[in-house]
């Protein structure tokens, strides 16, 4: 099932709350994957929403299966970012609540431009691109600062 088109056909483009989940992916080098999506052509941390049934940790490695290729184990949550607000490309609008977690790479290959990603890339914490939304932003910076378990 897919909830947001399934809310959306209910709802149309108005305010929703949406959750997501995702995960700050680290290599070997403690370097951090990033994915530019698609539909913003900008870089962010992989994840998505949550489906119906699943849990926070359920839907992250599910998501970045989907956008990377790769089997990740979940660590420690890095935060719970609850009071964000977007506005998609098409026209949707949303109050968006993240759950961002540390991510191990455990297997899997990394599968570069799919359905949602334009490019996949390991980035050094020091030289990281822009970041596309202030949810991945603050999470990134809780992160490199070693607050973990971070509700804001």
């Amino acid at each position: 099932m897919d909830y947001i088109k399934w809310i959306r056909n209910k709802v149309g483009k108005d305010m929703i709350i949406l959750n997501f989940s995702g995960a700050i992916i680290e290599n070997e080098a403690q370097e951090i994957l990033l994915q530019r999506r698609r539909d913003r052509n900008a870089w962010g941390f992989p994840g998505g929403a949550m489906e119906l049934g699943e849990s926070a940790v359920e839907t992250a490695v599910r998501e970045i299966k989907e956008e990377t290729g790769l089997i990740v184990s979940i660590g420690e949550l890095v935060g719970v970012y609850t009071k964000y607000f977007d506005e998609y490309p098409n026209g949707d609008k949303a109050q968006t609540i993240a759950f961002m977690y540390h991510g191990k790479v455990i297997g899997g290959h990394l599968a570069a431009c799919n359905e949602e990603s334009l490019e996949l890339k390991f980035f050094h914490p020091e030289f990281m691109p822009e970041l596309f939304n202030q949810q991945h932003k603050d999470a990134f910076d809780d992160f490199k600062n070693n607050n973990i378990g971070v509700t804001r």
